[in-house]
Parts: C-alpha cells; sequence; structure tokens
C-alpha cells in the first residue's frame, strides 16, 4: 500500500527556512507525479507545488513562488521541499501525496512561522 511519511517541519521565525522531506514508499516513485499541499488551520487543503516523474515540469502556487523550490530524488523515493523566506501565512500542515487534490497523502508536518 501507498506509505508518504513527511519531515522537517519545525517552529521557525519570518524570514527563515526549512527543508521538508517525504519518503515514499508502495508504488513506482520515479513513474509518479509528486505533489507538496498545505492545510492551514481553519481553512481547506492548498496545492502549493507540484513536479512530474522526471522532475523537468514544476508548477508553483503563487504566493510561493520564488521562495519555495520543490524536488525529487527518484533513486531514494524521496520528495522534497526548500522554503525560504518564510512568512505566518505559510503556516499549515504540509503533505506530500500522489494527486493534485491531496487525496492520497501523509500524516503531515506541521510548519509554523512565528516571532
Amino acid at each position: 500500500q501507498v506509505q508518504l511519511v513527511e519531515s522537517g517541519g519545525d517552529l521557525v521565525q519570518p524570514g527563515g527556512s526549512l527543508r521538508l522531506s517525504c519518503v515514499a514508499s508502495g508504488f513506482t516513485f520515479r513513474d509518479t507525479w509528486m505533489y507538496w499541499v498545505r492545510q492551514a488551520p481553519g481553512k481547506g487543503l492548498e496545492r502549493v507545488s507540484s513536479i512530474s516523474a522526471g522532475g523537468g515540469h514544476i508548477i508553483y502556487l503563487n504566493s510561493v513562488k520564488d521562495r519555495f523550490t520543490i524536488s525529487r530524488d527518484n533513486a531514494k523515493n524521496t520528495l522534497y521541499l526548500q522554503m525560504n523566506s518564510l512568512n505566518p501565512d505559510d503556516t499549515a500542515l504540509y503533505y506530500c501525496a500522489t494527486d493534485s487534490k491531496g487525496t492520497v497523502r501523509g500524516q503531515g508536518t506541521q510548519v509554523t512561522v512565528s516571532s
């Protein structure tokens, strides 16, 4: 069965950086588009970024462009999200997912941006 395990979330001050990781198993990672989605308190799921199977096609939510970088290592079945210049609006539970709506996702990792 599909397993997605996220890590790397933390409490960080505004302007700080974090790198999230997601280790995948139970499916052919190298053949699968992957997604980072997030859910802020009291809000619905929001797709943050998408990356094609080979990594050549990448899409970002407008509000994170030029601050976040998605990447993947298909040899390690791992998805990453480098987040720079974090602000309080980025506070959310971050999930990696195998579909664009986030239906199949891990347990999430909490990112809190606060001074």
